[in-house]
């Protein structure tokens, strides 16, 4: 088959290691970076372009769409679309896994368990919505923020208010959210290929830290999933129509809570912890899918 991975470094962990995986099984793999395409549209002429020259059909796009260029690469995963070509992960479910507010609509819409969230855009409101979403600490949280930027524990209602009034002078779109107390600092990530799990691991983040992510010193360990916790996480990638993701969960008083699903997961830390072949995994996916 020929593959092409839209990325922006060939030398990245994950995009190196699904290109090794690729040709590893015989397919002509290409790496393209979305960011240097250009598209041209007219009737019974549209084409993509990189670096000049126009790039003909692919059995299979894998998309690495980076969150900051969210808008322009799924602009160039759609117009692979339209030319027919199977796209892993669509651009409409990109899109929606990247809006966090508008995957947590649609993950508490089929029945999956998130934290308590509240939005509202007028400062005359945001008493009301504090008051909505449960008692302090609350997590306040960027709409377009990423690995743990953009996120404010608010110890109090006063400073509560005082966040989501300082976002307001700036035009920001912010969360406002349940604080899990009994699993502060601790999360759970699963990738999810297909219709299965394929690796999880827990990440712990350092003292004094109430965000999990590994870019900030988060310590990953071993885990085992819970029957439902695998449950949830691939019901989670099928109603936001991603085939692979990797979905955050947290381990509540009340059961397992979803709280991200992630389109274009990293490899480097759930591989080498535990040494699942996860690129391999999706290969895989893809050569029986694409028939």
């Amino acid at each position: 088959m020929n593959i092409v991975i839209l990325s922006r470094n060939k030398n990245l962990y994950s995009t190196n290691r699904l290109f090794n995986a690729g040709t590893k099984r015989g397919h002509d793999v290409t790496i393209v970076d979305y960011l240097r395409c250009y598209i041209n549209i007219g009737r019974n002429q549209s084409a993509i372009y990189y670096n000049g020259n126009k790039l003909n059909s692919f059995d299979a796009v894998l998309p690495r769409i980076g969150a900051s260029q969210t808008s322009y690469g799924t602009a160039i995963v759609r117009q692979f679309e339209m030319m027919g070509d199977y796209c892993v992960n669509t651009s409409e479910s990109i899109k929606s896994s990247r809006d966090k507010l508008r995957s947590l609509q649609i993950l508490a819409k089929h029945g999956l368990d998130t934290p308590i969230t509240g939005y509202a855009s007028h400062t005359m409101d945001i008493h009301d919505v504090i008051e909505k979403v449960g008692k302090t600490p609350l997590i306040m949280k960027l709409l377009q923020g990423t690995q743990g930027n953009g996120m404010v524990l608010a110890e109090t209602i006063k400073a509560a208010e005082s966040v989501m009034n300082a976002f307001k002078q700036v035009d920001a779109d912010i969360l406002v959210q349940e604080f899990i107390k009994e699993s502060s600092g601790i999360d759970i990530r699963v990738i999810v290929v297909g219709n299965k799990v394929v690796a999880s691991m827990e990440r712990v983040a350092p003292p004094g830290e109430f965000r999990s992510n590994v870019h900030r010193g988060a310590m990953t360990k071993h885990i085992t999933l819970t029957k439902e916790e695998e449950e949830i996480s691939i019901k989670s990638c099928q109603v936001l129509g991603l085939n692979v993701a990797g979905v955050d969960i947290m381990r509540s008083n009340r059961g397992p809570l979803v709280l991200e699903v992630n389109s274009s997961p990293g490899l480097q830390g759930i591989e080498l912890l535990t040494g699942a072949d996860v690129a391999g995994e999706i290969i895989d996916y893809i050569e029986e899918t694409v028939t």
